[in-house]
């Protein structure tokens, strides 16, 4: 079997790669456990600073990754190197704080000193998707390395190119043992045998909520530490007296982000009657200036969508919303020619019934939910089964914070601007968007041993 990495832009061949066999696999996994044994014992600050090292790495290679995430899942270029660049970031973060988040607790038990450490847990394996092929890894990979465990990395297949030349990193780049990290090249079917195994202790996943409940369900059986950031549909909460023109902005840029393949994007807008009119003439008009094309063609806003079955089950969606009652205010129409292309799109007037009401809409689709007052606007947003982030849009700063803080079912609220992952902050969901935490402090305890030690 072999794994095939397709342009999206022109509908030809990046590279073909083939399969690990299972006697590869094996090997793999058992090399990377060794090295993990020799790194945990490694002083956390030393660790620190080969993980420093793979930051400067990142940035050495920012160009050619940037060109291969173009190449491979149609990322614009600009987005790409900003991308690299969170990806050193999220490295220099845990290289500096990591040390602290994991330093010796003392605890006095009424004069029998204890402590609580803070140990590795060993081999993690990491499920990775394509959206964003650098970072969905590094923001686990970062303080797992840190905290010192070994990684293994299955990517999605058609962003194998992407594994690979993190794999390679690690193989130039002398800064950790031998094996520490490695990329499995196998299927979706293969994941299964690999979280069995019994020198892999644990297994973080970033995808769907199907592939989810399948990771997590044998991570149960197995009694092995899951995280899982799943699929989002979040609510952007337009009020009122919302500021329309920074409204507008972040909602616009964070539904157009990565082509619109994003967990964390804008995708419901809940919009208040009062300003239902102009809100939706302002998005349209905003939505209708950006270019699409090949990233590697042009400077366009948007590239193509990572796969032609992606981009045609979107277009279904939008068909289904307008024939349920939706208005096609802009785009949603399919590209003549190759690639997996599809325009801006804003639906207006969504409402129960239509997929942009109850689904996740993965690609640049835009919208909009009327409502006729605040509290229908949070009910509403609150509906989904989803619960990732979510955004208020407000000048009433005391409502704002309240609708932040206890109205609004998702793991990360943002107050006028734009919902984003960041290294100093824990991010994830609840409901169908997952449990546990990547990033901040919360993120790098996740795959440890806390540890008690009495009488010390």
């Amino acid at each position: 079997m072999s794994l095939e990495s397709i342009n999206p832009a022109t509908g030809e061949s990046v590279a073909t790669y083939a399969e690990h066999t299972d006697e590869e696999v094996i090997g793999r996994v058992e090399r990377c456990a060794l090295a993990q044994i020799a790194w945990r014992d490694v002083p956390i600050e030393q660790r620190a600073v080969g993980v420093e090292d793979l930051a400067r790495a990142l940035m050495e290679r920012q160009e050619d990754l940037a060109r291969l995430m173009a190449a491979e899942m149609g990322k614009p270029l600009p987005e790409g190197r900003a991308e690299v660049e969170k990806c050193a970031w999220v490295c220099r973060h845990y290289a500096e704080q990591g040390p602290a988040m994991l330093a010796t607790e003392e605890v006095d038990l009424d004069g029998v000193a204890a402590e609580v450490l803070y140990r590795p847990l060993g081999v993690v394996l990491a499920v990775m998707p394509w959206n964003y092929p650098l970072w969905q890894v590094f923001r686990f990979l970062a303080p797992a390395l840190v905290a010192g465990n070994g990684v293994l990395l299955k990517h999605a297949a058609n962003v194998t190119g992407c594994a690979l030349a993190i794999e390679e990193i690690f193989d130039i780049d002398d800064f950790m043992p031998d094996d520490l990290f490695r990329a499995l090249l196998v299927g979706s079917s293969g994941v299964m045998g690999v979280m069995e195994n019994s020198r892999v202790k644990a297994v973080t996943l970033t995808g769907s909520t199907s592939a989810g409940r399948a990771v997590g369900a044998l991570a149960g059986r197995t009694l092995k530490k899951s995280v899982l950031e799943l699929g989002g549909s979040d609510p952007y909460l337009i009020l009122p007296d919302a500021d329309l023109d920074r409204a507008v902005e972040c909602c616009m840029a964070r539904r157009l982000a990565n082509s619109g393949q994003s967990c964390v994007a804008a995708k419901r807008l809940i919009v208040c009657a009062e300003v239902l009119e102009d809100f939706t003439a302002r998005l349209v008009a905003a939505m209708s200036a950006k270019t699409f094309g090949d990233p590697l063609a042009g400077d366009f806003d948007l590239g193509p969508m990572a796969r032609v079955d992606l981009r045609d089950e979107l277009h279904r969606q939008v068909q289904r919303s307008v024939e349920a009652g939706a208005k096609l205010l802009l785009g949603g129409q399919v590209p003549e020619g190759p690639g997996a292309f599809y325009p801006p799109t804003v639906l207006a007037d969504v409402r129960r019934g239509c997929p942009a009401w109850d689904e996740e809409l993965f690609g640049p689709v835009a919208a909009i939910l009327p409502v006729a007052h605040v509290q229908e606007a949070v009910d509403v947003a609150n509906e989904s089964v989803y619960g990732l982030g979510a955004a208020v849009f407000s000048q009433d700063l005391v409502l704002a914070e309240s609708i932040a803080r206890h109205g609004l079912d998702a793991g990360s609220v943002a107050i006028n601007d734009a919902v984003r992952s960041d290294p100093r902050l824990p991010f994830g969901g609840i409901k169908e968007s997952g449990y546990g935490r990547e990033l901040g402090l919360h993120g790098i305890r996740e795959f440890v041993n806390v540890k008690s030690v009495v009488g010390v």
